[in-house]
């Protein structure tokens, strides 16, 4: 008698998370993606430089960053206007503070941080909407002066900043 109520207990249990996961329709794709179906296209607008400090091809770099990243880990196309995915933004801090002082005063380590303000927009499921600040930054020699740092640690920080808003909007585990 036990071991007939455990049955039909577990039966009951697999058939209603059948039933509840054939109401949910997902793409999930090889980067652990989980794209809305019906989602065919996305769209970012170019993220504008409102930072205190301006680094003249940011801007760009991170804009078009976040659409390489879409077109090649999702099957979203990149369309120009408003997409079934829309992410917009703007750069709102890019800032160098020192993190090590040695002795004398002087910084033995420097870090460069970027903000942003990025504002995500689903057509097909408002749920998973955000507007959110995201930020990211590398450490460096303070021998060395931000524009000799800065063509190295861009291009690390902007990646590390594309993977957060990334996961932030269609990695939804």
């Amino acid at each position: 008698m036990m071991y007939l109520k455990y049955i039909i207990s577990i039966f009951l249990i697999i058939s209603t998370l059948i039933t509840f996961n054939g109401c949910v329709q997902i793409k999930y794709s090889t980067s652990g993606a989980s794209i809305p179906a019906g989602a065919k296209t996305f769209s970012v607008q170019l993220f504008e430089n409102n930072a205190p400090i301006i680094n003249p091809s940011l801007s760009q770099s991170l804009t078009d960053e976040l659409r390489n990243k879409l077109e090649s880990q999702t099957s979203l196309k990149s369309i120009s206007g408003y997409g079934d995915l829309d992410y917009q933004g703007f750069i709102i801090g890019y800032d160098v503070k020192p993190v090590a002082i040695q002795g004398d005063d002087v910084a033995a380590k420097n870090r460069l941080t970027i903000t942003l303000k990025v504002k995500f927009t689903n057509a097909l499921d408002t749920k998973y909407e955000f507007d959110k600040t995201f930020s990211r930054y590398e450490d460096f020699d303070g021998s060395q002066d931000l524009k000799e740092a800065e063509g190295n640690l861009v291009p690390l920080i902007i990646e590390k900043l594309v993977q957060d808003i990334f996961n932030e909007s269609v990695v939804n585990w």
